[in-house]
């Protein structure tokens, strides 16, 4: 016998670790940090100088660290209700 689908049916919600941004802000302000840790080791040693590339860094970190601070303010409109607030 042939399975029927139901085409309007609601597909299942994804697992929270795939859709929480939460780590891969983490993974990408470390790697950040870490590229900039490696560039001022390098520059300190006399290797090379800081660059372009040590001031990119530190922008990636700052940028993760205002992304973390965007998801906790969204996460708290939601716990409190807001209706403008983002589903994350």
């Amino acid at each position: 016998m042939a399975r029927r689908f139901d085409l309007h049916a609601e597909p299942p919600p994804l697992p929270r670790r795939l859709t929480d941004p939460v780590p891969v802000v983490l993974v990408g302000s470390a790697v950040w940090a870490a590229v900039a840790v490696v560039l001022g080791v390098l520059a300190a040693v006399g290797v090379r100088p800081l660059d372009v590339w040590f001031a990119a860094a530190l922008i990636g970190v700052g940028l993760g660290a205002v992304g973390l601070v965007v998801l906790a303010l969204q996460r708290r409109a939601i716990r409190r209700g807001v209706k403008g607030a983002q589903k994350l």
